[in-house]
């Protein structure tokens, strides 16, 4: 990561001005459950992320890895861990000896989930009794598609490809401190396809009581060329409060998704969430921003 700042700003204080860069990492994973949001042709998670393994004295200890992750895995409660069943470690090498493994969808409901989440309150509150299979990604039934209209994503889509996929954001506090900017570029995506990208705030996670991840941003969607490539702008108001305000709920991180069903949902990132209709395809691999403070506007 890359900065530009002016000096530090006292505690609770916006600081205008202030600009970082960082580069984005390819992905298949949203939260920890489910491991990740593709499977391959056999019905297991290609995790690339975090990996949730047994701990040298007991326990569960998470690592940035990658492996092929077994469906019958336990699922702990919200907020717990428990080991991954791992089938066997996964290749990331754009190259290696996965590139070809075939990318799926998963099927509804989601397997190995907890996360106790309706994406798109207004748009389908019942999400979780809808029931789907897993398709892979170049034969997802797209609503109403007709073979005249020209789908454009019709070949498989490969494990190599998508770790090919790179990004870079800059992110920056606007002149009046009171609003975020948020501008990124990207290369080697999925192409002519349509991505979304999604704030992970503070407390989408909570145990206690997750607020429910939104759009970076609405409309919330940009789509790539031929060759992948794409960019997508967002200016939020006060994305980054005082984390010790009561309510603070600040942008932690942000997360690069393919949308399978090639839509849009307004207001919402998806109807079904991770792995269902949209998958994690680049993101930070840690909590970030924590040195960027906005304000909230005066109110009129």
């Amino acid at each position: 990561m890359s900065e530009t700042a002016t000096a530090a700003a006292p505690a609770g204080a916006a600081t205008p001005h202030r600009r970082e860069v960082h580069e984005l990492s390819p992905t298949t994973q949203g939260p920890l459950y489910p491991p990740s949001e593709v499977m391959d042709g056999d019905g297991n998670f290609l995790v690339v992320g975090m990996v949730n393994r047994p701990a040298p004295g007991g326990g569960t200890a998470p690592g940035w890895g990658a492996a092929v992750v077994s469906p019958a895995s336990p699922v702990p409660e919200f907020g717990r861990l428990a080991p991954y069943t791992v089938v066997r470690e996964l290749d990331t090498d754009p190259d290696g000896a996965d590139r070809d493994v075939v990318l799926h969808t998963l099927p509804l409901p989601l397997p190995c989930n907890n996360y106790p989440m309706v994406f798109a309150p207004e748009q389908l509150p019942d999400a979780d009794r809808v029931v789907r299979p897993s398709h892979a990604f170049h034969e997802v039934p797209i609503p109403d598609l007709r073979a005249e209209d020209g789908p454009k994503v019709t070949e498989p889509v490969t494990f190599g490809e998508w770790m090919r996929a790179s990004g870079t954001l800059e992110v920056a506090v606007t002149p009046d401190g009171h609003a975020g900017t948020f501008d990124f570029r990207f290369s080697r995506l999925v192409p002519n396809s349509v991505y979304t990208v999604m704030s992970l705030r503070a407390r989408d996670l909570d145990p206690a009581g997750p607020t429910r991840p939104g759009p970076l941003g609405v409309p919330n969607v940009f789509t790539t060329d031929a060759e992948g490539s794409g960019s997508y702008h967002a200016t939020l108001p006060n994305p980054f409060p005082d984390p010790d305000l009561p309510g603070a709920n600040r942008i932690i991180n942000v997360v690069v998704l393919w949308m399978s069903y090639q839509r849009s949902y307004g207001g919402a990132i998806g109807e079904f969430g991770l792995g269902g209709d949209i998958h994690a395809h680049l993101k930070l691999r840690g909590p970030s921003f924590p040195d960027l403070r906005t304000t909230a506007a005066p109110q009129t």
